[in-house]
């Protein structure tokens, strides 16, 4: 029997406490795998009200999580009665938002969850609460410490049935990626890409296309050297350790469908350059998963949304797709 998900209610003034009651009413349509909110069950309470859709919310230890998830969404409470103020955020619920996260990684390494599936947070909510970390992907890779498994590089893959991608460089200005990007960062992102889709995906031999920085790939050097010099060394280093690669490729003739049935994944040089294409194809289906991780972590591919929360139009549908496929990739991780 598989252990329950762990869900972080994120950003209290968001729509996560909306989707993820309106992931567990959608349940059955989706056969979703058991799992348990972490946060404050009072607000989750307030808001299942508010939207009028009838969740009934169930504190909880995780060990009881499938006991009680056939007639409630099962709340591990650690919270304080935070008040429900849709689209109002403030600095009072950083600390809740937090410790949800931290709490669902715990419950990994303790082997009370099977993996943790965190709905959206604002970074601008959490560094006004002194949070020190640029977003979760990096808040992440620090609790893997205490899994003890050596070094640990947390990579951001947005993943969808029909395009996966993943971004060198993440969170930064634009005008800094060419001095951040170099032959051996393309390298270990592409090396921990390939290991993780092999291992956590069951892919045995992935494909991963590459793309160029530059406008047409650098038009053989006439658009920029970054290309030349930087990105083709690295592909020909990814296949020299066993890698299928493949690029430098021009991205504006990547993302069609018949180039995407040449790859499983896509290693793009920036974060707009690979996130925009998938956003547009797989908006409502694109999940953020993160690799080089000794646990499984998935997360919808969209932000806070504050104009939607508390009003019943937000859409579940990412983060259904997150909670299925961390349910999916736990499951496979605890039969391999």
């Amino acid at each position: 029997m598989h252990l329950p998900l762990a869900i972080s209610m994120g950003e209290p003034a968001g729509i996560g406490p909306d989707i993820a009651l309106m992931a567990w009413r959608d349940r059955a349509d989706h056969r979703l795998p058991p799992f348990y909110v972490i946060g404050d069950a009072a607000l989750m309470e307030a808001r299942a009200a508010r939207l009028g859709i009838g969740v009934p919310i169930v504190p909880c230890l995780p060990e009881e999580t499938r006991d009680t998830f056939a007639f409630g969404l099962p709340v591990l409470d650690i919270g304080s009665g935070l008040d429900d103020r849709p689209g109002e955020p403030t600095p009072e619920t950083g600390g809740v938002v937090i410790e949800a996260i931290r709490t669902g990684v715990e419950h990994i390494r303790a082997g009370r969850a099977g993996a943790i599936v965190t709905a959206p947070i604002s970074k601008a909510v959490l560094a006004a609460a002194g949070f020190t970390h640029p977003g979760h992907t990096e808040f992440l890779g620090e609790l893997a410490r205490a899994f003890r498994v050596g070094p640990v590089r947390p990579v951001m893959m947005i993943w969808s049935e029909t395009l996966a991608v993943v971004p060198v460089t993440i969170h930064i200005p634009l005008a800094s990626v060419p001095e951040r990007l170099t032959t051996s960062l393309i390298v270990e992102t592409g090396a921990i890409v390939a290991h993780d889709l092999v291992t956590k995906f069951g892919i045995a031999r992935p494909r991963i296309a590459v793309c160029g920085l530059n406008p047409h790939a650098g038009e053989d050097g006439l658009i920029g050297r970054e290309d030349i010099e930087v990105v083709a060394p690295a592909v020909a280093e990814l296949n020299r350790i066993g890698i299928a690669a493949t690029g430098p490729h021009p991205a504006d003739t990547l993302f069609h469908p018949a180039a995407r049935a040449t790859y499983d994944a896509v290693l793009g040089m920036y974060h707009d350059q690979v996130l925009a294409p998938v956003k547009t194809i797989a908006f409502d289906e694109g999940v953020n998963v993160t690799l080089g991780l000794p646990f499984i972590r998935t997360s919808p591919d969209h932000g806070t949304a504050y104009s939607l929360a508390g009003t019943g139009t937000a859409r579940p549908s990412s983060m259904i797709e997150a909670i299925a496929l961390a349910g999916r990739l736990a499951a496979r991780k605890a039969t391999s």
